[in-house]
């Protein structure tokens, strides 16, 4: 029998997330420029009669399995849409937190195509028509490279950040799950203007999100007074924070001080 094929769904990172007003729809309109991480969840898939997941990992009793469960979604929706009629044995090694603003789940939904696609040889068309069924994340996680977001964060272009490629960047969460529509609800409203240079940039569900819980703030504070920080922002609706570091020393040192409450990942940009 052979190996199961593997994928990394990698962590999600907004560098910068401007809040502009409403779509027609009634999603939010944002302009965002998404980066991605060399570490994050871990799916393998196997040729299976039917489509099912087993969820291992440090967060696995948090996410457990449903119909709700975002990889288990994905197969289904690209099986129909494919009108494939095998299955497949998933496994989901849940390492990043639950509704944490780095995409866990949608990474993991978005990985969960790209193993199927191969698994299954489809045309990948098919998981990019999927994509934007899941959730307005996914089509970025899909692509799982440097873009900026417009719309609803779904419509993409390729950036070039290759000057931050290898970065080291620590992600620290003060362990509280946050619900991105209660993020989203409580924004004031108002439009504090476009997204330029990213760097110079902002995340508008920052207010919020502290608002929801205050410990993002104490986290942010902590990250922007290590030594060798950069820039220190939260990442999406939270509550999951990062900072960027001018080195891997004070990177890894900075990693080591997190109070040991919070959950914290040191690792790299893409």
């Amino acid at each position: 029998m052979s190996a199961p094929a593997r994928d990394v769904a990698p962590a999600k990172l907004n560098l910068a997330l401007h809040v502009r007003g409403k779509l027609r729809d009634g999603r939010h309109a944002i302009e965002t420029i998404f980066a991605f991480c060399t570490d994050g969840d871990r799916l393998s898939a196997e040729p299976a009669e039917a489509i099912c997941l087993k969820v291992t990992g440090p967060f696995a009793a948090e996410l457990g399995v449903s119909d709700s469960n975002l990889a288990l979604k994905a197969a289904r929706a690209l099986a129909a849409q494919a009108n494939v009629s095998r299955g497949a044995s998933l496994t989901l090694e849940k390492r990043l937190p639950v509704a944490s603003g780095i995409g866990g789940g949608s990474a993991d939904a978005a990985a969960t195509l790209r193993l199927l696609t191969s698994l299954w040889q489809i045309d990948p068309a098919h998981a990019q028509a999927v994509a934007p069924q899941l959730g307005s994340d996914v089509p970025a996680c899909l692509l799982s490279l440097a873009a900026r977001g417009e719309g609803a964060g779904d419509r993409l272009t390729l950036v070039d950040l290759s000057d931050v490629s290898g970065t080291p960047v620590l992600l620290v969460n003060p362990g509280v799950a946050l619900s991105t529509s209660e993020v989203f609800a409580a924004w004031d409203g108002v439009d504090r203007g476009p997204l330029g240079d990213w760097r110079e940039g902002r995340n508008d569900l920052q207010a919020p999100a502290i608002a929801l819980v205050p410990e993002i703030e104490a986290v942010l504070g902590w990250l922007a007074a290590q030594p060798g920080a950069t820039i220190t922002r939260m990442s999406g609706s939270g509550a999951t924070c990062f900072a960027l570091f001018d080195s891997e020393k004070a990177r890894d040192q900075a990693a080591r001080d997190v109070p040991s409450e919070w959950w914290r990942l040191p690792t790299f940009l893409r």
